[in-house]
């Protein structure tokens, strides 16, 4: 796992994971106004963009690189901790593992419910079989995602070049990932998003986590699928969160 460093260090860090198959680029235009007043850590999860060549083991294996880095740089704990999809999930699974690591959470998309189905197997057998493998996933993994058709530079990733044993850990510790107990004792606060284009897949991961942290906030965006508030929001998304950070939010 590699980081990107934006802003100075001198000011509240705040941390921002990048969804499945995305790069820290998708993140370009939060950071870009984040930085002013933040230290932001923008992390790039292995298999993933500028790390693709790094295997990806599981979500709880790249919460503890994460955990380290913060240790390490960050003096053990952060005012905030942000994630879409993937990046929601190794949120609350160092969340879990450690009460005191952030103050707050901004999390979209956090599926904490493991997913039964063989569809999304089959897709990715049949992607891996073909020689257009990279290919396929990637466009089955953006209109996960709600991200962009077309791919503007590097801002979005790009899963043609992950190793294919990096897809399928991604893709099983995606569906299989189960909310730990443990983020009960979770000191920070949490806001939850989720769009109005994946309600029905969300909805147990939703009421779990309400279930499991007193004090849980939910914001519904209308019209969006996994990750697209923040990708394609990112003013009202800092909105958000803004007013979110300063208990502004009802």
């Amino acid at each position: 796992m590699k980081f990107k460093e934006f802003g100075e260090k001198a000011h509240p860090t705040v941390i921002l994971l990048h969804g499945e198959g995305l790069s820290w680029r998708s993140l370009k235009d939060v950071i870009r106004c984040l930085e002013q007043d933040y230290h932001v850590v923008a992390p790039v999860i292995d298999g993933d963009g500028e790390d693709g060549a790094a295997a990806f083991v599981s979500i709880q294996d790249s919460a503890k690189k994460l955990i380290r880095y913060i240790d390490a740089d960050c003096h053990g704990n952060v005012l905030a901790i942000g994630g879409l999809c993937l990046g929601a999930q190794i949120a609350v699974e160092a969340l879990s593992e450690r009460a005191d690591i952030a103050r707050y959470a901004v999390l979209e998309s956090a599926s904490v419910c493991p997913e039964d189905g063989f569809l999304p197997w089959l897709i990715l057998f049949w992607g891996l079989l073909c020689s257009l493998a990279g290919r396929l996933f990637a466009q089955i993994g953006r209109k996960r995602l709600d991200a962009p058709r077309s791919p503007r530079g590097q801002s979005c990733g790009d899963f043609s070049g992950i190793p294919e044993r990096s897809v399928f850990r991604v893709a099983e510790s995606c569906r299989s990932y189960a909310l730990p107990d443990e983020i009960k004792k979770t000191r920070a606060k949490i806001l939850l998003i989720v769009g109005t284009r994946e309600l029905r897949r969300m909805d147990r991961s939703v009421r779990t986590l309400m279930g499991a942290v007193p004090g849980l906030q939910v914001c519904v965006s209308p019209g969006t699928r996994s990750g697209g508030f923040t990708l394609f929001h990112p003013e009202e998304y800092l909105s958000l969160v803004e007013r979110f950070l300063e208990g502004k939010l009802s």
